[in-house]
C-alpha cells in the first residue's frame, strides 16, 4: 500500500473503533481501498467498536507550538470522517458584504479534461492564488464552501475535483469515493494540481505567482506532497494530513502552516520527525495543536466539528496567507 492507502485503512479502522462506522461499513471502504475483502475482514477481526460515540463538546483554546516562528495565538481543533452521519449546524459560508463570483469549470489536464469549482473577488481586478484539495469525500459542497470563504478574503481559490476522470464527484456513490482515491497514483494528484496553477495562469484575474495551498484530511496529505513537488508554491496549510516522506522535504519552498487536533494521534505521531525534517532544512514551519479535538474538527458538517476550533484555525489560515501571498 503507497501511504494515502495506509492512511485510508488507518482512519477508517479508527472510525469503526469510535462507532462512527459499522463493520460492514468499514469492511467496504476498507475493501474499496485495498482491493481485498478478506484483508479487509483480517484487519477489522481484533477491533471493536466502543459503547461511547465521538464526543463533540467545545473545549477551550489552549497554547500552540511554533518552532522557528513567531508563536501563535491560542486555539482549538479535529478532522473528518469518511461516512458521516445527520450533518451538524454550519458555520456563514462567506464574510458578510463580500462580493463573489463562483462557477463551475473544466480545464485540461495532463491526460484528461478536470472538474473543478472556482470562487472569486468579484469585479475586475486580479488576486493571488489558493489551490483547495477535498478531504476523502471528494469536491463536495463543503469543500466549495471552503473555496468561496477564500474568495470572500480576497484569493482567487480553485478546488480541483480529483475524482474527475470517473465522472466527478456528484456523479458516484459516495461510498466509493474513498477507493477510488485510494487507487489513483499519487503523483497524478500533484499533476492535477499543477494543471490547474497552470489553467490560472491564463486567467486575467488570477496573480498565478503568488499561489498558496490548503487541504484537509486526505487533502492535507496532498497538500503537504504537492509542497514537495512544487517549488512554486509560496504558503501551504495541511490541516491533519499525512505527512510526506522526510526525505522530500528538502524539495519544500512553500512556508507551512500545520494544523492539528490534541486526539488525533494517528496524524500526531508522525509530528516529531516532520517537525525535525522541516527544522534541519531551514524550512519555515509553524504547527498549532487544538486540545481535546478529534480529527475533522474544521468541517462544519461532520459529527467533530468544532466551532471555536475551527473559526481560530481558519483565522490562522487566512493570517498565512496574508503574510506569504499578499505582503511578501
Amino acid at each position: 500500500m503507497n501511504y494515502f492507502q495506509k492512511y485510508l485503512v488507518e482512519e477508517f479502522t479508527e472510525d469503526y473503533q469510535e462507532g462512527l462506522l459499522s463493520r460492514r461499513e468499514a469492511l467496504k471502504l476498507i475493501a474499496g481501498v485495498t482491493g481485498n475483502a478478506l484483508l479487509a475482514s483480517s484487519i477489522l477481526a481484533g477491533c471493536a467498536p466502543p459503547a461511547q460515540s465521538v464526543s463533540t463538546a467545545t473545549p477551550p483554546p489552549a497554547s500552540t507550538s511554533t518552532p522557528g516562528m513567531p508563536s501563535p495565538e491560542p486555539a482549538t481543533a479535529t478532522d473528518e470522517p469518511a461516512v458521516q452521519p445527520a450533518p451538524a449546524e454550519t458555520e456563514a459560508p462567506t464574510q458578510e458584504g463580500a462580493a463573489i463570483e463562483s462557477s463551475d469549470v473544466q480545464l485540461p489536464g495532463d491526460d484528461a479534461d478536470l472538474l473543478a469549482y472556482l470562487a472569486r473577488p468579484a469585479g475586475e481586478g486580479s488576486y493571488p492564488v489558493v489551490l483547495v484539495c477535498h478531504e476523502n469525500r471528494g469536491l463536495t459542497e463543503h469543500i466549495q464552501d471552503v473555496t468561496r470563504r477564500l474568495a470572500s478574503a480576497g484569493y482567487v481559490a480553485l478546488a480541483v475535483d480529483l475524482l474527475s476522470r470517473h465522472g466527478g464527484t456528484s456523479t458516484l456513490n459516495p461510498n466509493d469515493v474513498p477507493g477510488l482515491l485510494g487507487n489513483t497514483p499519487p503523483e497524478q494528484f500533484v499533476q492535477d494540481f499543477l494543471s490547474s496553477w497552470r489553467y490560472l495562469q491564463d486567467q486575467p484575474f488570477a496573480q498565478a505567482d503568488r499561489v498558496g495551498m490548503v487541504g484537509f484530511c486526505f487533502g492535507g496529505g496532498v497538500t503537504w506532497l504537492v509542497a514537495t513537488r512544487m517549488p512554486e508554491l509560496r504558503a501551504a496549510v495541511p490541516f491533519y494530513g499525512p505527512h510526506p516522506p522526510v526525505d522530500d522535504v528538502q524539495n519544500i519552498q512553500a512556508a507551512v502552516l500545520a494544523i492539528y487536533a490534541e486526539s488525533d494521534q494517528r496524524i500526531n505521531q508522525g509530528i516529531p520527525a516532520i517537525e525535525e525534517a522541516m527544522q534541519d532544512h531551514g524550512k519555515i514551519y509553524e504547527k498549532v495543536i487544538y486540545p481535546d479535538t478529534e480529527h475533522a474538527f474544521h468541517n462544519d458538517t461532520g459529527p467533530r466539528y468544532n466551532p471555536e476550533a475551527a473559526r481560530d484555525a481558519w483565522s490562522k489560515t487566512l493570517q498565512w496567507f496574508e503574510r506569504y501571498l499578499k505582503e511578501s
